[in-house]
């Protein structure tokens, strides 16, 4: 009975241990195969989200503005002299210095004149005794004169008082000549100034001995100027005299000065393919100073109505020139044609209306259709 007993409890055993082998392999195999998909499913994958372009815009927009070209150009004098002397000398004195405001007229230098002053002497007395010569030889004529006609004296002593005549009228013509010439040299011992400005340079000092020829000073006219500068030979068919100019200067941050053109050089620079030009500019406060570098405006035609998108908008593909505008938030691709450029703008003529949306950063990641960030 026992060993009965001891028979059963082992085969109970092995049952227990066979149907947990069991169910571990069954299970197995469910997550084994594929179209049983309990306690074993994958996860889903997630779609991929569009990426987006960061970008900055501005609106395009419609502006009356005035075409023009622009340049660099130099102030200069409007008048310059150099004031040289015109006879040999020690120089006396000099009554102007650098910066020096003269006028028209005003004594400027003094050239030590005593030997000037003595052939002015000289020559009034050669001219006294010219006009002595002469009227002896006037009235000695008309007594020879009355004699020969009642044939007293013969025509060869006539002939003679009448050549002796003749020379005094010329000896009395050069006397004055020379009277003029030395009362000249005299006066040009002293120096004036030709015209009204300042003094630009004075090269001479009190005590110099100066022959006739020595510079002195210069003097430059300054109430009004000049400014020089150069305009592209693509420019120059609208290039007129008289057309208005706007210029700056380093030297005043923020203020603009006007001018209108004076002239037009005949003929281009054959190195730089441009053709000189000159304005005329108004100075009578004197701020501006010849020399000063400027930034030339020069406007050629009235104002007219144009598109315009900041310059950073436009991508240029050879002979081609782009960009892009968003709609909704969408990039889309332009083709444009460009005008005139205006500071940081530029003019465009076909390809794009006013109130358009513009990308003026981030353009370069851009293809048609890409979604954009608009960054504000």
């Amino acid at each position: 009975m026992f060993g009965r007993s001891s028979s059963l409890i082992g085969n109970k055993g092995s049952n227990r241990y066979s149907i947990r082998t069991g169910a571990f392999i069954a299970a197995i195999l469910l997550c084994t195969v594929p179209f049983v998909n309990i306690g074993c499913k994958k996860p889903e994958q997630k779609a991929v989200k569009e990426q987006e372009v960061n970008v900055r815009v501005q609106t395009a927009e419609n502006r009356s503005l005035r075409p023009f070209v622009e340049s660099v150009g130099t102030l200069k004098p409007y008048d310059e002299v150099i004031v040289s002397s015109e006879v040999d000398g020690i120089l006396r004195s000099i009554h102007v210095e650098e910066g020096s405001p003269v006028s028209r007229g005003q004594l400027i230098a003094e050239i030590k004149d005593t030997d000037y002053r003595l052939d002015a002497e000289r020559a009034e007395a050669v001219l006294k005794q010219a006009e002595a010569s002469l009227a002896n030889a006037d009235q000695e004529h008309q007594r020879k004169e009355a004699l020969y006609r009642e044939e007293l004296v013969t025509k060869q002593q006539f002939d003679d008082i009448s050549a002796r005549l003749a020379l005094a009228h010329g000896d009395l013509e050069r006397a004055k000549s020379g009277l003029s010439l030395a009362r000249e040299k005299l006066s040009r011992a002293k120096v004036f100034a030709p015209m009204a400005g300042i003094v630009k340079e004075k090269k001479v000092t009190a005590g110099d001995y100066i022959r006739n020829g020595t510079n002195l000073i210069s003097i430059i006219r300054t109430d009004k100027l000049k400014l020089s500068f150069s305009v592209p030979e693509k420019d120059v068919g609208s290039l007129r005299e008289g057309q208005d100019i706007m210029f700056t200067a380093d030297s005043f941050p923020g203020r603009e000065f006007q001018g209108k053109v004076k002239t037009l050089y005949p003929n281009l620079d054959e190195k730089t393919r441009s053709l000189p030009v000159e304005a005329l500019v108004a100075n009578q406060d004197g701020s501006l100073k010849p020399g000063f570098f400027t930034r030339v405006t020069l406007y050629t035609g009235p104002a007219k109505d144009a598109v315009v998108v900041p310059v950073t908008a436009l991508l240029y593909d050879n002979s081609s020139t782009k960009l892009f505008v968003v709609e909704g938030d969408r990039a889309k691709e332009k083709a444009v044609k460009t005008g005139r450029k205006y500071g940081e703008f530029m003019e465009i003529t076909e390809g794009l209306k006013a109130n358009e949306t513009v990308v003026t950063v981030g353009q370069n990641n851009l293809m048609e259709g890409v979604l954009v960030n608009v960054a504000r």
